[in-house]
């Protein structure tokens, strides 16, 4: 395993940790099957499981030394020249893990919350009612919620709660609501026709309605965030509106710049991936009651897992074919969007500069830079950030009782994985 330099950023809140912090484990953690999950009791109390391990390759285990920082100093220092393999997944005759059977145990509760998203949008305006159906009915995963009812589930146990607070569902539908008037704004400025299927909001209704659209659902769920009245969690989940602004400028700005740095990629995922689902987590452990500390790792999972799957998207679009993309292969290079893959390539191919600083105005050049990328390791690399953030993820469980909830926030962390695998 080869060491490295330990490097954090502050965002004013928590620190993201930009790479590996030199911390490795051997260690072998005893799971059990998310697929094979019964029924769960309001305290989370489990039957039925297979055994599985999931093995962390490297030295003994050690904590990782990075802790949150608020000094508005701290200092990057440096890009290492590579990342460990950490994470491995080693299990035989194991099937891929499903969002279905990850999420049973919270199956319930998206139940409720899909019958109330489209109650809590309103409607006043049968325009913004059509806008709101298309999208919340086109097949979503809603990931974002059911990591706050399992985040949810999983704290309410330390403090003995037997039942969700109708502040854990609320939380839950505010998240879902921003997280869906990102994705109209996302489809505007990408000028995307389609998304999970269907024509986009401002494919169907213009692109003045799909904006004004996503700016009333980031009012309305403004509106019942105030309305939770916990001044902690309102902070918490607008510093992410905020986030996602910033995180659209920085990409628009960096646009084809062959010297954007992994911690500016890494920042800028955090803006535009990681931060809500961060928030998602710490609001629904604060919701709780437990322990600062207890939040702040829930931060810490939520954070590490976004990046995570910001990064295996990254490779995604390098590695499926369009049919499994929904779009052509390196649509984000081809846009001039400089993912993790192309950065670590870059440090490898110099012809790769050229191709980009040209902006592929050389038929075929756009084929034969993908092509570059995949050949000189950067797809490699970039697997092996994403498996190392995924570590980080796990660490940050262990702060909870192991109770069928904590093992489906593990779970999701493996399906991430097994995404590139």
């Amino acid at each position: 395993m080869m060491s490295m330099t330990c490097r954090s950023l502050d965002f004013g809140r928590t620190v993201l940790d930009l790479v590996a912090c030199g911390c490795s484990s051997n260690a072998v953690l005893d799971r059990s099957s998310i697929r094979n999950y019964r029924k769960v009791n309001t305290k989370g109390s489990s039957r039925g499981y297979g055994a599985r391990q999931v093995v962390f390759g490297g030295r003994d285990r050690t904590r990782c030394g990075v802790s949150s920082m608020n000094a508005a100093e701290t200092l990057l220092n440096g890009v290492p020249e590579g990342l460990p393999r950490v994470l491995e997944l080693k299990e035989e005759k194991r099937r891929p893990i499903s969002l279905t059977n990850l999420f049973e145990v919270v199956a319930d509760d998206l139940l409720t919350l899909n019958q109330n998203l489209l109650s809590i949008v309103g409607a006043e305006n049968p325009v913004l009612m059509s806008a709101a159906e298309q999208i919340f009915g086109a097949g979503g995963k809603r990931m974002r919620p059911a990591l706050v009812f399992l985040v949810s589930r999983a704290t309410a146990e330390i403090v003995g709660l037997e039942e969700l607070t109708k502040e854990h569902r609320r939380l839950a539908e505010i998240i879902e609501m921003i997280h869906t008037a990102s994705l109209i704004h996302d489809d505007v400025l990408d000028e995307s026709d389609m998304r999970r299927g269907k024509e986009t909001v401002h494919q169907m209704f213009g692109t003045r309605v799909a904006v004004l659209a996503g700016d009333f659902m980031f009012a309305q769920s403004s509106w019942y965030l105030a309305n939770l009245e916990n001044l902690q969690v309102i902070k918490l989940i607008s510093q992410v509106i905020k986030d996602f602004a910033s995180g659209e400028i920085k990409q628009a700005s960096s646009l084809f710049d062959c010297d954007v740095k992994l911690d500016e990629y890494l920042i800028k995922s955090y803006y535009k991936t990681a931060s809500l689902i961060a928030a998602s987590t710490k609001g629904a452990a604060i919701f709780s009651g437990v322990d600062n500390n207890v939040a702040e790792k829930m931060y810490d999972y939520g954070k590490n897992l976004g990046l995570s799957f910001q990064v295996v998207d990254d490779i995604l679009d390098f590695t499926q074919s369009a049919e499994q993309l929904g779009k052509p292969a390196g649509t984000d290079l081809a846009k001039g969007n400089l993912t993790a893959p192309v950065i670590f390539a870059l440090e490898k191919e110099p012809k790769l500069r050229d191709m980009i600083e040209s902006e592929f105005s050389e038929t075929g050049s756009l084929d034969e830079a993908i092509d570059l990328v995949k050949s000189c390791g950067g797809i490699e690399q970039a697997q092996e950030l994403a498996r190392e953030k995924a570590q980080l993820a796990i660490q940050n469980l262990e702060c909870l009782p192991r109770t069928a909830f904590r093992l489906a926030l593990e779970d999701m962390v493996m399906f991430n994985l097994e995404r590139i695998d």
